[in-house]
């Protein structure tokens, strides 16, 4: 009887910490709701070729400014493209240019932020530099810097990455400094390990909670930006479709075919909402504060 009653007093085994946070993470009602909503948009935008009903740059003047019907449900533009075969293949440059200006910002942010935030000598000057690019309002910085490159894909991401590299520094130096600080970072200096080795191999590691979080904003600040210049005509160059080019080239017809801005909005919306739940549920898991 004592010994079956010592068998239920007996702690079961740990989960790991990676469990932990995954059990965390499926638990969490944003993360899940984000995670379906991301993952919507980009198997629509991987699978575009196959969804698409029509082709999205071939023109149809007999079917020019179609309302949405059976034949055509998101309805046509001026040229008679139909725009659920724009959208789809909308989502795909969207999306590509949201990834491109994430790797992008996540590898200058953090090799600035992680070289400020462990090396004193250096601090000073890079946030300074910073500082200064964060004077500027980021979407009026890129729509400078693109209408100075010119009007291309390459030329976006170049843009938003440079707008939204400032922020994501200062968040990866905040977490290097107070890693830095912690006594598993002195063992490894005591143990003889160099300072690159510890920056990368300890500091950095241990400082990728708010760097994972930020990144999924910076994702949806992209594609936010990526609209908004291609409104204002620096955006990635027609026919090619993209969210921010269906809309600005439907910008004149808002009254008689608001079809045209319609559906492409509603699909910033969904994706830059599925973002911003992704990054509240990878927030509340990963940031210590918000654990119970």
């Amino acid at each position: 009887m004592s010994s079956h009653a010592d068998s239920l007093a007996l702690p079961s085994p740990g989960r790991s910490p990676a469990r932990a946070a995954l059990a965390r993470l499926l638990a969490n009602r944003s993360f899940l709701i984000g995670a379906v909503l991301v993952l919507s948009v980009v198997l629509v935008a991987i699978f575009a070729n196959w969804l698409s009903p029509y082709d999205p740059l071939r023109s149809n003047v007999r079917a020019r400014l179609q309302a949405p019907s059976g034949l055509y449900w998101f309805g046509t533009d001026h040229f008679g493209r139909d725009i659920l075969s724009r959208v789809l293949y909308g989502a795909r440059i969207s999306l590509t240019i949201g990834a491109l200006v994430v790797i992008v910002t996540g590898i200058f942010g953090t090799l600035i932020g992680a070289v400020a935030g462990y090396f004193h000598s250096l601090d000073n000057p890079l946030m300074r530099l910073m500082d200064a690019l964060m004077a500027f309002p980021a979407i009026l910085l890129a729509i400078t810097v693109s209408a100075v490159l010119g009007a291309s894909v390459p030329n976006v991401v170049i843009a938003l990455s440079i707008a939204t590299t400032p922020h994501t520094a200062r968040i990866v130096r905040g977490s290097v400094l107070v890693v830095r600080e912690l006594e598993f970072v002195e063992a490894a200096r005591a143990l003889g390990a160099g300072e690159m080795r510890i920056l990368f191999g300890h500091v950095l590691l241990n400082s990728l909670g708010p760097l994972i979080v930020r990144l999924t904003y910076v994702f949806a600040i992209a594609i936010l930006a990526e609209a908004a210049l291609s409104f204002v005509g620096v955006g990635p160059p027609p026919p090619a479709p993209s969210f921010g080019s269906i809309i600005a080239q439907g910008r004149d017809f808002m009254a008689t075919a608001p079809w045209i801005t319609l559906f492409p909005g509603l699909a910033i919306i969904v994706s830059v909402l599925g973002l911003n739940l992704l990054g509240d549920g990878l927030r509340d898991v990963l940031d210590p504060r918000m654990k119970a």
